[in-house]
């Protein structure tokens, strides 16, 4: 099995925490980037693989898949241990519209911040009042969030899903990027904490920190 991933896609960390949490073993092929030039020029292997031209794309035997949500459910239909979905069909509709979500609304409002926060833009007011406006956003979709809860530990029940992976993800960029969980979430919060504890998210994160603290670091 091979991954084409960037080291600071989002999308890709999905799928790198999915393919932790089944224990599967992969070839992990890393594209180019920098704070500059972002993702250019792309993989040639991706522009093959991707018309989008984007990662994550997964390679298992003959099969070759992209977009990180059908990467996901590809993942659960060939490797069914253990589930990342729940087992309900209802629970299942709720896990995967929490991660479409994840995709669809909260991502926007992340790559606001990303592109005019993280990557170099002109500190021109027309940003500083989008980075306003995604940061008020995703406080209110934290609020809608914790409301929501339900009564076990994770967003779908009793068992650590893809809902809780995607949401994460964003969600902890998010924090990174001046737009934290609020103080009232208190629901969410503990689900961020149990979230962060777990190994194959803790690794996630800190090899993402590692990249993007080298990557950044002044040269010698």
């Amino acid at each position: 099995m091979k991954l084409y991933s960037g080291p600071l896609s989002l999308f890709t960390a999905k799928v790198r925490i999915a393919l932790a949490e089944k224990g599967l073993p992969y070839e992990r092929v890393e594209v180019g980037w920098s704070r500059d030039s972002r993702y250019l020029p792309h993989h040639p292997e991706v522009v093959r693989l991707n018309p989008k031209a984007e990662v994550p794309v997964l390679i298992d035997s003959s099969a070759s898949v992209y977009d990180s949500t059908l990467v996901l459910e590809y993942l659960e239909d060939t490797y069914p241990e253990p589930p990342l979905y729940p087992e309900t069909t209802g629970a299942r509709a709720r896990c995967r519209q929490l991660e479409a979500a994840a995709d669809e609304i909260v991502f926007p409002h992340v790559w606001t911040l990303i592109d005019g926060v993280f990557y170099p833009a002109p500190a021109d007011a027309g940003a500083v009042t989008s980075a306003a406006g995604a940061r008020e956003a995703l406080a209110q979709i934290c609020v809608e969030l914790d409301k929501d809860f339900g009564p076990g530990p994770w967003m779908c029940g009793n068992s650590f899903t893809v809902a809780d992976l995607s949401l994460f993800v964003f969600l902890h960029v998010a924090g990174t990027l001046g737009a934290p969980l609020p103080e009232s979430c208190t629901s969410l919060r503990a689900w961020f904490e149990r979230c962060a504890s777990r190994p194959s998210v803790a690794q996630e994160i800190a090899e993402m920190q590692a990249f993007l603290a080298e990557a950044l670091s002044p040269p010698q």
